[in-house]
């Protein structure tokens, strides 16, 4: 089977993707921290040779980019700059992982040629870094295929973010708290955007730009409904009512490109999805 390295390879989507690949007979090479700073150079002269690889590295959680949006533009821009100029040497296939950048979208579902808008400093560093993608795939002849996934959510996942949250509240017996009740939200479980990056490896198209979502979105309320119908609890739930400036209202994905091109569509709902996180949620460390 190829070689294929994957950055970020003990984060949240890191665990479970490295699992899936080593189940398929893939060689993996995995990046972590130990290997160096994915934003120096020396890093990625060390590295050998492979086919493919899986840019995942990356500084994810939003609001502390607001606190250190240099921090995030080093690791993010530089480090997928310097993946980029490693694959160019090596003559390697790129498959990067974006992010949601469509910003309040203008139509929904919301199709990838969809104006890109970077709200916070996070979304600035994907947003550059997949300029340069299409950089490198256009001038240095890279293969390149970008994911922009939604809302991904599954076991592993820090609790910094909502799903995790409301599940350790509703474990510790507690009123239910939350920010916001109303922002809708197109929620991807893992282990469909784990089979669409394996899909996007063996895409050989030049540079191909992919939205990973379900289709269809769901409340902050209705998320803590099917959670406690999944549990089995009637906690009470309170919203603090404070919403985040420029706060995002509904998002929902356009995915006919990745079901014609990849042939790819999630095979999770969010209920499905979220009774196997809360089965097998124990099977991965936890990233903070």
């Amino acid at each position: 089977m190829p070689e294929v390295m994957v950055t970020g390879s003990t984060g949240f989507i890191g665990q479970h993707l490295t699992k899936r690949l080593f189940s398929l007979g893939f060689q993996v090479t995995a990046l972590t921290r130990s290997n160096g700073d994915i934003s120096d150079s020396a890093t990625w002269d060390a590295l050998k040779a492979v086919e493919t690889v899986v840019h995942l590295a990356a500084n994810t959680f939003v609001p502390d980019s607001w606190q250190k949006p240099n921090s995030y533009l080093k690791t993010n821009l530089t480090g997928t700059i310097l993946a980029l100029e490693y694959c160019r040497r090596h003559g390697a296939n790129f498959v990067y992982l974006s992010s949601y950048l469509y910003g309040n979208p203008e139509e929904l579902p919301i199709p990838e040629a969809s104006q890109l808008i970077a709200s916070n400093p996070y979304a600035l560093s994907k947003k550059l870094a997949e300029d340069v993608c299409r950089f490198y795939a256009e001038n240095f002849g890279v293969k390149v295929t970008i994911l922009r996934p939604f809302n991904v959510f599954g076991p592993g996942q820090s609790g910094h973010f909502l799903i995790p949250s409301i599940i350790d509240q509703i474990n510790s017996d507690t009123v239910i708290t939350v920010q916001d009740l109303e922002p809708k939200r197109d929620y991807v479980y893992v282990d469909d955007l784990v089979e669409a990056i394996v899909l996007a490896m063996r895409n050989r198209r030049d540079f191909d730009v992919f939205n990973i979502g379900t289709g269809q979105s769901y409340s902050v309320q209705d998320l803590i409904q099917i959670i406690q119908d999944i549990k089995g609890t009637a906690l009470a739930v309170k919203a603090v009512g404070k919403r985040r400036h420029g706060e995002v209202m509904d998002t929902r994905a356009d995915i006919s490109r990745a079901k014609s091109f990849l042939n790819w569509e999630p095979q999770f709902s969010l209920k499905s999805g979220l009774a196997s996180m809360l089965i097998s949620r124990s099977s991965f460390d936890i990233v903070s």
